[in-house]
């Protein structure tokens, strides 16, 4: 009998999570497209190019989708059950509503533990592929696309025009080239029609031109004797170096220390490694200051201002000139060497924060897959609603208020509002007490969502405080 509960309950959570997982993941990665479609556009990149930098840039986005999926099937699972009345049946038999979660809560833990191995060894690669791949992409040329009557001007030294192209898209007419290697001024050529193809290796642009003439300008710049030539062709071939338009292929090991590129581990020892290098800069600071001011180091008893007047009388009329401009230079230095390792401190504590909120978060988002599960399946019980009508909606709204404080609590560490701790796990202490209300009131069969119930709440509040007439 039991079996056959885990199989049903199972079989109803399975269904909805699948498919509100992908769609979740699909529309989250349309707007990570969005986002970077102009670095894209124009750039002639393959399919496969274009694939791999979908895939790295919404590798992350899977840690996102996840908890999603999982409040969205929990509720829709237990709405359908509920509103089947099967979740009735099964109270009426005397299973409390723990036992019947029992399988999905196990199924819970495992995908919070698929979370954290997913953010804490994939993502990390993905986010170093990715930077890698974005930063070719973002510096790469567009590709090569002449258009009609429109200079193209990202070959290195070269602005070409055409006024017409052929449909063919090889035979070019009106054909004008500007050289902007010559210091004196831009050499040119122009050419009636021609022909246009690339080499073999797709390392070359090739212009067989065809009745046209070449100018340029010899001697040096500021010489009044330079000389002028044309030369008129029949047939020219000019050829273009096309490397520069490829995309490069950037290491990854050039990105490998950002705190997105790191698992945990890597991540403590980082932060072990800051910290010494804090702590060691703030020691350094103290010993400098205490060599060249010693006298912060008189007790308070012992008045600052009497040691100063007492080593000013022993010194010298004739050296006290110099002894001053000397000591202004040693204030200065000081105050120089504070001001850096001040700067150098503070640099190093931002670090320190920003590579603790990476830690938290790796831990805290696969957390929040459990915490959602135990808002979801109580709400689903509650509600009774199948599909994607009110639960859609009730999940919207606590995905919403998940995903705002997710926010809000990043954005409070970055500006060094709160702790790196109580900012990533923000959503997870708002959420959880919410999660066990909404637990206790399933269990205890609240009508927390009958408008009756709050109709029958309120005719008794106004009853309370309207006269009785006599």
């Amino acid at each position: 009998m039991i079996k056959k509960l885990d199989k049903l309950v199972l079989k109803s959570f399975i269904g909805p999570f699948i498919a509100t997982f992908f769609i979740t993941w699909f529309v989250l990665m349309m707007q990570i497209l969005w986002k970077y479609v102009d670095d894209l556009v124009g750039k002639g990149l393959d399919f496969g190019t274009i694939g791999q930098f979908l895939w790295y840039a919404s590798a992350s986005l899977l840690v996102l989708a996840l908890p999603i999926a999982i409040l969205i099937a929990s509720i829709m699972a237990f709405g359908n059950l509920g509103e089947s009345f099967e979740l009735v049946a099964v109270k009426s038999s005397g299973i409390s509503l723990l036992r019947f979660m029992k399988p999905l809560i196990v199924v819970a833990i495992l995908l919070s533990g698929v979370s954290f191995i997913f953010g804490n060894h994939i993502i990390p690669v993905a986010n170093l592929k990715f930077a890698a791949l974005y930063n070719d992409i973002f510096y790469k040329k567009p590709a090569f696309d002449l258009k009609e009557g429109v200079f193209f001007g990202h070959i290195p030294n070269y602005a070409i025009k055409v006024d017409k192209k052929d449909r063919d898209g090889k035979t070019i007419h009106g054909v004008l080239i500007y050289e902007h290697g010559n210091p004196l001024q831009d050499n040119s050529i122009i050419a009636d029609q021609g022909v246009m193809s690339v080499s073999p290796d797709n390392n070359y642009l090739e212009f067989h031109l065809m009745n046209g003439n070449r100018y340029q300008e010899r001697g040096f710049p500021g010489d009044s004797t330079t000389e002028f030539i044309r030369l008129s062709f029949k047939s020219f071939k000019k050829l273009f170096d096309l490397t520069s338009l490829k995309k490069a292929n950037t290491s990854d090991s050039l990105y490998k220390g950002g705190q997105k590129m790191l698992s945990a581990r890597q991540l403590n020892k980082n932060i072990d490694s800051l910290e010494h290098l804090r702590d060691t800069a703030v020691y350094y600071r103290k010993n400098v200051v205490d060599y060249n001011l010693p006298y912060l180091r008189v007790s308070d008893s012992v008045s600052k201002d009497k040691i100063i007047t007492a080593t000013e009388s022993i010194i010298p009329d004739s050296l006290k000139k110099a002894i001053y401009s000397r000591s202004y230079h040693i204030a200065g230095d000081i105050r120089n060497f504070i001001a850096f390792n001040i700067t150098e401190t503070r640099s190093t504590t931002d670090q320190i924060r920003m590579t603790k909120m990476e830690w938290h978060r790796k831990y805290s988002m696969s957390f929040a897959c459990l915490i959602l599960f135990f808002i979801g399946a109580p709400l689903g019980s509650i509600i009774r609603k199948g599909g994607f009508g009110m639960p859609l909606v009730v999940a919207i709204i606590f995905f919403l208020i998940f995903h705002l404080l997710n926010m809000f609590g990043e954005k409070f560490v970055r500006e060094d509002i709160s702790s790196p701790f109580l900012g990533m796990w923000l959503s997870v202490l708002v959420l959880t007490p919410i999660g066990a209300l909404l637990t206790y009131k399933a269990m205890t069969d609240s009508q927390v969502f009958n408008k009756e119930a709050y109709t029958r709440f309120a005719k008794r509040i106004k009853k309370v405080f309207t006269p009785s007439s006599k």
